[in-house]
């Protein structure tokens, strides 16, 4: 009823074979840039919180994984309780990977640092719970 297709398809490459290409990298070595990505945007927020001790420990993972220190800036002008929501995201995505992967050392760091901005974020709404009885 149908006639088969006799053409090569459009989406293969003629006469090349399409793996050799251009470079591939391993899952791991996907995961360990996913990783980096995160706890570096990590580090920016926590540098731009003032935690000076944290982000500390943040780049040394960040210098780990990439093999270079990650750059170190403090710009923005977020409110600190959205900076603590912006940090608590990235500390879950990168806790998310390190699992992943198994990184025990960027687990426990990512895991240390969403419990500390879930605090804080909490902080606020303990204290105006206490003031207001």
């Amino acid at each position: 009823m149908y006639e088969p297709i006799r053409t090569k398809s459009v989406h293969s490459m003629a006469g090349a074979d399409a793996d050799t290409d251009f470079p591939h990298r391993t899952r791991e070595e996907e995961l360990d840039i996913q990783l980096a990505g995160h706890l570096a945007a990590l580090l920016a927020v926590t540098d731009d919180l003032g935690l000076d001790r944290e982000a500390d420990r943040i780049a040394q993972q960040v210098t780990r994984l990439r093999g270079t220190p990650p750059p170190r800036t403090s710009a923005s002008a977020d409110s600190p309780a959205d900076l603590h929501r912006r940090a608590l995201a990235l500390a879950g995505r990168a806790l998310v990977v390190a699992a992943s992967r198994a990184d025990t050392a960027a687990a426990i760091l990512a895991a240390e640092r969403m419990d500390a901005h879930t605090a804080a974020l909490r902080a606020p709404e303990e204290h105006a719970l206490a003031t207001a009885h």
